[in-house]
């Protein structure tokens, strides 16, 4: 009778403690809804235990929950920022994080005020250019103080109220004090120990492996790592925890030592690790998560686990009740839920069992992450990668030496001088694990179909868990899903085929689309995708981008704010993920530009402004702003006079994208010789287009214009001036549709296709 009193009091608390999360869940939203889970917990939960008492305090906790975090709502809430936005502001700040480059030249960073308005609160810096400084670092800083962007919504989350869009920054030369200036002191220690003695981009790597700070390594390094499915070692996650917790443990077994002696010895690891790598938001809950998982894999009873998990829940929501919202917060809890479920499962498979204990027990666990994360993964990032699995068995065994090392070195470089003599000793072992690592992510990179596009929606990802959990719930119903998978995955495949978008192409292509009387210039280099302009608003533009394989778009540029130009720019942002747009449709018609502005911040790209000689790079390809000036436009003037006028360059090849800007604008730039021109204006009269033909030279002129168009373009006075100057091919989007012009080298094919 006792053990039965005792375990239904461990259900009892898991039960309250869980309703307690779920009302810190629903807090986020309508209040009625905390209302409505509170009457089911307590219409479910008294007949589940035969309490019927016990009803009405499954109730109450939903409804404690949900008021606590309402409370923890307000206090994060709390600002004095909202009435100076739109305002020219000047502030002192610490950085919480190291300034991180945004694409396109800019950086961000998320700050703490220390002096000015809004003293205490949390707010994201942004520039160009200028000191960076590193965590801790105290910055003056002045600008515009903005609503944060929905690029942004992340820190949001995270507690910032408002973004300053710097005009000047400088270090101070100050930094933080007290017990986080401490870690900022252990935490810059460890980054020199784990990167000492090893060559940039190793030090780079171990740095990311080691402490979650990726902010050095290259972007195609991060690329591999993303498309193999290994871009969660380059995070400070559970993972590193609980290989540290595996560490110590494993010691304290060898040396005798019982369960309680190897969970103490764990978690003094997982508390040295914490700060050594940096204590920011990511490593804590790092922290909890891994603790949680610590005492579920050592307790060996399913409650113990089950109560050890919704305690972290209960923790990190307490902290902050939105932290439910972030992608990793959810991917956390997914990886340690399912291995939890899952592992014991699958490492008495037939297939498994077959293998050595180590093998089988990480091939298990890996396997179980897999597949726990798979959902969210394609529901955050519509991605997956197919090449997960084999790539994280098949580096399984030098990252947990790496963690482990790497750790050693950051906290032997806190003796000084005799310790970082010693970490470079233990990095020379550390870089054949690190190379290693670094090779399995490169090669599964490189295999077809490493990453596929995968867009799940919410609806279909909770249905995918459903079936996860279906399929651990008895023999009879994994072996009916199992039966029904197998046709479902197939003919699903033969659909996708069938009917799925065309893959973008092979090779570097630029493509003229045939829209109708406007412009829209696709310029595609392997997934890597920028469009220029969007044509008139009933044009087929979207329909070319699914034809050409398009499935996000790494850069929309809108040159000018005409409809023939920007018209469809709403459209194109709405049926296409954008993550960033060059903007220059301030030249817009009132109605047309708030248009523009609303499907901008609707969406979740980052909006850049074009100045001249700005430079922007999207995979191989460059982008160089020629045109409009920074200074503001003359009243009156026309919108011809301030379209972007861009420069692109992949490798030898190079592209004049002149939009509707005429020699006015060109004749004074310094242009070099191209071998690609798109003519201005849709080849309208330009007196000036002999002499920019004279200077640029190109091999192949490219004329965007609607066929039959009312206009009369292209004018005969512009065709003429093309053959004069023996252009040796001249291509019309109404006369031969879609120009498709493929980049190898100095060679450039041309194809077109009418109606695509």
């Amino acid at each position: 009778m006792a053990e039965g009193l005792a375990a239904w009091g461990r259900e009892t608390q898991l039960l309250v403690l869980g309703a307690l999360v779920a009302g810190m869940l629903v807090a986020t939203g309508p209040p009625v809804v905390a209302l409505v889970l509170a009457g089911l917990a307590a219409a479910a939960g008294g007949p589940a235990l035969r309490r019927p008492l016990f009803a009405g305090v499954l109730g109450a906790a939903v409804l404690a929950g949900a008021l606590a975090a309402h409370g923890r709502l307000a206090a994060l809430d709390r600002t004095a920022l909202t009435p100076l936005l739109d305002r020219s502001v000047s502030l002192r700040a610490t950085l919480l994080e190291a300034p991180r480059d945004r694409r396109y030249g800019s950086w961000s960073a998320p700050a703490r005020i220390v002096a000015g308005p809004g003293r205490g609160e949390r707010i994201v810096l942004r520039g160009r250019g200028g000191p960076r400084g590193a965590i801790g670092a105290e910055v003056q800083a002045r600008g515009r103080l903005e609503r944060l962007a929905p690029w942004e919504a992340y820190e949001a989350r995270r507690g910032a109220h408002a973004a300053l869009a710097t005009d000047a920054v400088r270090l101070t030369g100050r930094r933080r004090g007290g017990l986080a200036g401490a870690v900022d002191t252990i935490r810059r220690t460890a980054e020199h120990g784990v990167s000492t003695g090893l060559a940039p981009p190793q030090a780079a790597l171990a740095r990311g492996m080691v402490l979650g700070q990726d902010d050095a390594l290259d972007e195609d390094t991060r690329e591999a790592f993303r498309a193999s499915g290994l871009s969660h070692v380059l995070a400070a996650s559970g993972q590193n925890v609980a290989l540290l917790a595996v560490l110590a443990a494993a010691v304290v077994m060898v040396l005798g030592g019982g369960l309680r002696l190897r969970l103490a010895a764990a978690l003094a690891l997982v508390a040295l690790y914490v700060p050594l790598a940096g204590a920011g938001p990511s490593i804590q809950r790092a922290g909890v998560m891994g603790a949680a998982a610590l005492v579920a894999g050592l307790a060996g009873r399913p409650a113990s686990r089950a109560y050890a998990l919704v305690l972290a829940a209960a923790v990190t929501l307490a902290l902050n009740p939105r932290a439910a919202g972030d992608p990793g917060w959810q991917l956390s809890f997914a990886a340690v839920v399912a291995i939890a479920v899952l592992v014991p499962r699958l490492r008495g498979g037939a297939m498994l069992r077959r293998l050595p204990a180590p093998v089988a027990d990480g091939a298990a666990m890996t396997l179980a992450a897999t597949l726990g994360t798979a959902p969210l993964l394609a529901l955050h990032f519509e991605r997956l990668s197919l090449a997960s699995l084999p790539a994280n068995l098949v580096a399984m065994p030098a990252v947990a030496p790496v963690v482990w090392l790497g750790t050693l070195a950051g906290a032997l470089a806190q003796l000084g001088a005799p310790g970082l003599a010693l970490a470079g000793a233990v990095n020379d072992v550390a870089a054949l694990p690190l190379g290693f690592v670094d090779a399995v992510a490169t090669t599964a990179d490189r295999l077809p179909h490493a990453s596929v596009p995968l867009r799940l929606g919410a609806p279909a990802a909770i249905g995918a868990y459903l079936l996860i959990a279906a399929a651990t719930a008895s023999r009879r119903v994994r072996v009916v899903i199992v039966g029904a998978a197998v046709p479902l995955v197939v003919g699903a495949g033969a659909l996708v085929a069938a009917a799925g978008p065309p893959a973008p192409p092979n090779e570097p292509t630029v493509s003229f689309l045939d829209i109708g009387q406007g412009d829209a210039t696709l310029l595609q280099d392997g997934d890597a995708a920028v469009l220029v302009d969007t044509g008139p608003p009933d044009g087929p533009i979207v329909e070319r981008l699914r034809a050409a394989g398009v499935r996000r778009l790494d850069l929309l540029v809108l040159t000018h704010g005409e409809a023939d130009h920007a018209g469809a720019a709403g459209r194109v942002l709405r049926a296409v993920p954008v993550d960033a747009v060059l903007d220059g449709s301030a030249t817009a018609p009132a109605g047309g530009q708030a248009e523009i502005e609303g499907a901008i911040d609707g969406s979740r790209a980052q909006r850049l402004r074009p100045v001249s000689g700005q430079r922007l790079r999207v995979g191989a390809l460059e982008l160089r702003v020629l045109w409009p000036p920074p200074e503001p436009p003359p009243p009156g003037g026309a919108p011809n006079d301030r379209a972007v006028v861009l420069l692109v360059r992949r490798g030898p090849a190079s592209l004049l994208l002149t939009a509707d800007a005429e020699s006015p604008v060109t004749a004074p730039l310094d242009l070099p010789p191209v071998d690609v021109l798109k003519v201005a204006h849709h080849g309208s009269v330009d007196p000036g287009l002999p002499a920019l033909l004279e200077r640029v030279r190109p091999s192949i002129a490219a004329i965007e214009v609607g066929a039959d168009n009312s206009y009369g373009h292209p004018a005969a006075e512009t065709l003429a001036a093309l053959r004069a100057a023996r252009v040796p091919r001249v291509l019309r989007t109404d006369r031969d549709g879609t120009v498709r012009l493929t980049l190898t080298g100095r060679e450039i094919r041309v194809s077109t296709q009418r109606g695509s």
